[in-house]
């Protein structure tokens, strides 16, 4: 058998080899033109945008931090301030055996387990060459105690940085506030721009309310670093600018005045600049030490706080919801003036009780056997609870109502400070909508005097009182006087002032029977006329903390001091010119004339006194 041969077709291999040798050339023609054309973006399109990256690997922008503002009194007093605090920090990298030094550290110092944990957990988020604190404001005993054994800690450091602390503590709590560590949901609504770096935000009070200008504007400086980030030197800085420094109407002195004089109550006191509206005072009692809350308070001194049944967190002054009681009663014989209801010489029989028509039920007064015949004047001299049962029943709820919100009840000031509480002030609408349930005649008889659902809160209080000296002229609260930057001054919040039309006869009618409960020998607030040698204009209250019976009889020494009723007293001085106005609410006081009207008073004196030494 013959063997076979294949014979190689030549023409069709050249063939094959010139199109793939083509092939070849278009692929790196191809590539070449797409190295090409990304060698031109990269050099000459790209290149600021590339060059900027390139610099961010060597080129850091670090913030710089603003020193945040001074807050002063009226008197230019300190009241929040920077000042050094020491710190124990560590170098991790510099460490050879970081549990044996925290535990030696922990033993020299008597730090908590709570600190080393949050030690532990901090560290592991930064760089292993970055200071660490791990104990923040030192005193002087662990300050001297680390001093001896210092060269036998390497890598442990004290460093010096700016804390906020408050020199008048629990006296000015609530109305100056703290600032505390950003936590994570205020990150998120802060301008990146402006807090980064920043540790601390304002988180009550007026630190809260005026939290962007007291921070500043945060600078920036360009740090040249190597490959593993570590500072190497600084190219360029943007100094940051400080935060504006508050000046406030508030007066310490005056406040410790009021603070001091509430003793053993809980309560409030404000006082307003009449004329302004400008605070004096804003005392809430108790109050609670606020620096603690600065460099993180520990979880059972918290809790102590907030278990503590005389809630000393609780700011009574802008959030306390009280009955207002017979304080209301200027404004309730106000209002019936304004609306014919009654005059002045009008009088109406008191026989220590009152019963609408065809009810069996008794609305009791204050004085059992009564007050007898009484005028405008007489009535609210003596506090007479019948007559204002009768007149609030004449001018009806919806004359009540309407009246008493021209004087703000029932709503917020508007004052410069966040968390402010509108009070109640009751309607048939409010009673339908939230209760579903009509309105009874009963109900507008206890409004009358005070009672029943009407709220309000000691600020509000004290705006209404600062109305009625003003003769229907509204002003503000405010706390803010003026904001001194870098390169402005400017004053604090726009004040909104308004008129109510009312007739100053009637006005005049009100607060002379006023400044007989002050100064009358028949008046509920006598004891304090005798201590002052000018005129106040004022009114008591004693506001129910719980109902009592229809026949039952209320005596304080048999009850707990927790159910007793609270004692009330507004005023403004000095009557014929008015200055102050005051609102004092002492919780479980019982007597406004004899508890919450001394508290009134010395407020008052004080700041007639020091108003007398700096007038020329």
């Amino acid at each position: 058998m013959s063997p076979i041969y294949s014979v190689k077709d030549n023409t069709v291999e050249n063939r094959l080899f010139i199109n793939r040798i083509i092939a070849a050339f278009i692929v790196i023609m191809l590539l070449t033109v797409g190295l090409v054309v990304r060698l031109v973006y990269l050099q000459i399109v790209g290149h600021e945008h590339y060059a900027s990256l390139a610099k961010s690997n060597s080129v850091k922008i670090v913030p710089l931090v603003p020193t945040r503002g001074i807050i002063y009194d009226r008197q230019g007093r300190i009241l929040a301030e920077n000042t050094p605090s020491y710190s124990l920090e560590l170098v991790p990298e510099q460490i050879s055996d970081m549990d044996d030094t925290l535990a030696k550290l922990q033993q020299l110092l008597s730090i908590p387990d709570e600190k080393i944990e949050q030690y532990q957990k901090q560290r592991k988020r930064q760089k292993r060459f970055a200071s660490t604190p791990l104990l923040l404001n030192m005193n002087d005993e662990e300050l001297a105690k680390f001093a001896v054994v210092r060269p036998y800690f390497p890598g442990v450091d004290i460093h010096t940085q700016l804390v906020r602390h408050y020199p008048y503590g629990d006296l000015s709590s609530h109305v100056v506030g703290y600032v505390g560590r950003i936590n994570e949901a205020e990150l998120k609504e802060l301008p990146v721009s402006e807090y980064r770096g920043s540790t601390h935000i304002g988180k009550l009070g007026i630190e809260s309310s005026y939290e962007i200008p007291l921070h500043g504007k945060t600078g920036y400086a360009e740090i040249e670093t190597n490959v593993q980030a570590r500072s190497l030197n600084t190219l360029n800085e943007s100094d940051p600018e400080p935060g504006a420094n508050l000046y406030l109407t508030l007066d310490i002195e005056l406040q410790r005045t009021a603070y001091d004089a509430l003793e053993k109550y809980n309560g409030a006191v404000v006082a307003i600049e009449v004329k302004t509206g400008g605070i004096l005072t804003f005392a809430s009692r108790p109050g609670f030490d606020p620096n603690p809350f600065v460099v993180g308070i520990s979880n059972d001194a918290y809790q102590l706080l907030q278990d503590s049944e005389n809630q000393p967190l609780y700011n009574r002054a802008l959030r306390g919801l009280y009955p207002p009681g017979s304080t209301i009663k200027p404004f309730i014989a106000l209002a019936g003036l304004e609306y014919d209801a009654i005059s002045a010489p009008q009088k109406l029989f008191c026989p220590g009780y009152y019963q609408l028509p065809g009810v069996s039920h008794k609305y009791r007064d204050w004085r059992k056997g009564g007050h007898g015949s009484v005028n405008l004047n007489e009535a609210i001299t003596q506090s007479c609870d019948v007559y204002f049962y009768r007149l609030a029943g004449t001018l009806g709820i919806d004359h009540i109502h309407d009246f008493l919100q021209k004087f703000g009840f029932g709503e917020k000031t508007g004052v410069d400070l966040v968390g402010e509480k509108p009070g109640l002030l009751p309607s048939r609408d409010w009673k339908q909508e939230q209760k579903n349930r009509a309105w009874y005649p009963g109900e507008t008889l206890i409004t009358g005097i005070g009672q029943g659902y009407h709220q309000v809160t000691p600020l509000q209080l004290a705006r209404a009182t600062a109305t009625l000296a003003n003769k229907g002229n509204i002003v503000t609260p405010y706390l803010v006087e003026k904001l001194v930057g870098a390169h402005e001054t400017r004053p604090g919040p726009e004040v909104h002032k308004g008129v109510i039309p009312l007739k100053q006869d009637h006005v005049t009618d009100v607060i002379n029977a006023m400044v007989n409960v002050v100064h009358s020998e028949r008046g509920t607030a006598k004891g304090v006329g005798r201590t002052v040698n000018f005129h106040i204009a004022g009114k008591t209250g004693t506001a129910q903390v719980f109902n009592i019976k229809q026949n039952a009889k209320y005596n304080e020494n048999d009850i707990d001091f927790k159910l007793r009723d609270h004692a009330l007293f507004i005023a403004f001085a000095p009557a014929e010119d008015p200055e102050i106005a005051v609102a004092v609410i002492a919780e479980n006081g019982g007597h406004g004339g004899s508890i919450a009207a001394p508290i009134a008073a010395k407020v008052i004196k004080q700041f007639l006194k020091d108003r007398q030494k700096t007038q020329p």
